[in-house]
């Protein structure tokens, strides 16, 4: 059973294709379920805040998707909340939609104090810029695993799909392992998990450091997610991902009304 768990449709700024769409796609891919993740990000791509989330696109997506594929797939409605720690009590209140299946809490921007700048736009031009991101991308990550606003961290390595893949750095997180062993140690102690995402197939090896490291610390909460932003990279690396999961050891996790089941892998 695979699941894609992390998607985008034209709900988030940078989705283009409405969610029957993404559905379509992912029948295609072969997934057995999926989960809607539109973006909702407490501070804009400038670091300033964004409080402009509202739900009734999204309930409206779904009420038009679910009939279309009644038997066929499940559809359950899920959020990517960034940034939740800027603003705890507005995360309590977004999340707390009487429907909602499924949080990512994730960290997409620099901290304020660092100038607040999605990663999306930093230029990677040398290692040391990448260390400041990364030790900017921690200390955020750290902060919001004190949080109760969300089931899984979403992607970990996150900041290295532009720093390696697409500027052609080299960055490795060994310096960082020791930091996100406490947030790991964190996670787990409020039954919170991660979510390995395959960045639409094109970072699944690059996850073993990090699971060795959460299968270590005890974790057992994880979810799959292709990331997609449009119908072609719907699923895309999630068998890979799932694969990558029963070498360490991990049951895969779907979360149905805030709550994870667990597949045998």
């Amino acid at each position: 059973m695979l699941t894609d768990c992390h998607m985008h449709t034209l709900c988030s700024p940078d989705g283009c294709a409405p969610l029957a769409d993404m559905a379509a796609a992912a029948l295609k891919a072969g997934m057995s379920a999926i989960c809607v993740t539109d973006h909702c990000d407490l501070l804009d791509v400038h670091g300033q805040p964004d409080s402009s989330f509202r739900w009734k696109p999204i309930e409206e997506q779904l009420s038009l998707a679910r009939p279309q594929f009644a038997g066929a797939l499940p559809i359950r409605m899920g959020v990517e909340l960034g940034e939740a720690w800027e603003d705890p009590a507005l995360s309590q209140r977004i999340t707390s939609h009487p429907e909602l299946d499924f949080v990512i809490g994730s960290v997409h921007n620099l901290s304020r104090e660092d100038g607040g700048l999605d990663f999306y736009y930093v230029n990677y031009d040398c290692e040391e810029i990448c260390h400041k991101v990364l030790r900017s991308y921690f200390g955020c990550m750290e902060a919001l695993s004190q949080l109760d606003c969300f089931d899984v961290v979403g992607h970990v390595i996150y900041p290295l799909r532009y720093m390696n893949i697409r500027d052609g750095n080299h960055v490795t997180l060994d310096a960082y392992l020791p930091q996100l062993e406490r947030i790991f140690h964190n996670l787990i102690a409020h039954d919170k998990g991660i979510e390995v995402n395959t960045c639409r197939g094109q970072t699944v090896e690059d996850w073993r450091q990090t699971l060795a490291l959460y299968r270590d610390c005890g974790g057992r909460i994880i979810t799959l997610g292709s990331d997609a932003h449009e119908p072609r990279d719907v699923g895309k690396g999630i068998a890979q991902a799932a694969a990558l999961l029963k070498e360490y050891g991990f049951d895969l996790a779907v979360f149905e009304k805030r709550q994870p089941h667990f597949i045998k892998l």
